[in-house]
């Protein structure tokens, strides 16, 4: 005897939901989390490692206004992938197959980049370990929260062909 696997897409007499509330509340507490982990890590570039990450040395542990700019960009990077994660929940099929490619590559992007500047290796390394980290947190809260912002709806009124062939029983024409 065999038993259908369920889809994670709603199937034809079915259709998604979006919640947008939690979807978006889940969005703000993801730019929070990427927002520390861009201070934390320059922090720590800075003060256990003595790297100067984004700002000379002279501005101090804290730095200057790159910083800054480092965690709102953090904060505006969490805020667009939710916005992606809301129009594909709303318009494509298999939506976090996508948006997970869309990370990852985004993320590809953010690690790689910073080896293309005249910087030394060590700031080179520290960037692209922060931007790494960043994107894992990024995609993987927000692919979560997508989740539990998702429902199926069954429609009803709409037959729909079974998911599955029919199992052949004795007497139905079949030899």
């Amino acid at each position: 005897m065999t038993i259908p696997m369920e889809s994670p897409e709603p199937g034809p007499g079915s259709s998604r939901q979006v919640d947008a509330k939690p979807l978006w509340s889940g969005g703000v507490a993801t730019a929070v989390v990427a927002a520390l982990i861009a201070l934390v890590g320059i922090l720590v570039a800075r003060w256990l490692f003595n790297i100067s990450f984004l700002s000379p040395r002279r501005e101090g542990a804290w730095g200057d206004a790159s910083t800054a700019g480092y965690v709102f960009a953090s904060i505006g990077c969490a805020l667009v992938a939710t916005a992606l994660m809301h129009l594909l929940l709303l318009t494509t099929p298999y939506p976090r197959v996508f948006f997970g490619w869309i990370i990852g590559l985004a993320t590809l992007v953010a690690v790689v980049f910073p080896f293309s500047t005249t910087a030394p290796i060590s700031q080179k390394i520290a960037t692209a370990f922060i931007n790494l980290v960043l994107g894992i947190a990024i995609g993987s809260l927000v692919a979560e929260v997508s989740r539990r912002a998702t429902r199926r709806v069954v429609l009803r009124g709409r037959s729909s062909p079974p998911s599955y062939p029919p199992t052949r029983t004795p007497g139905d024409g079949y030899s």
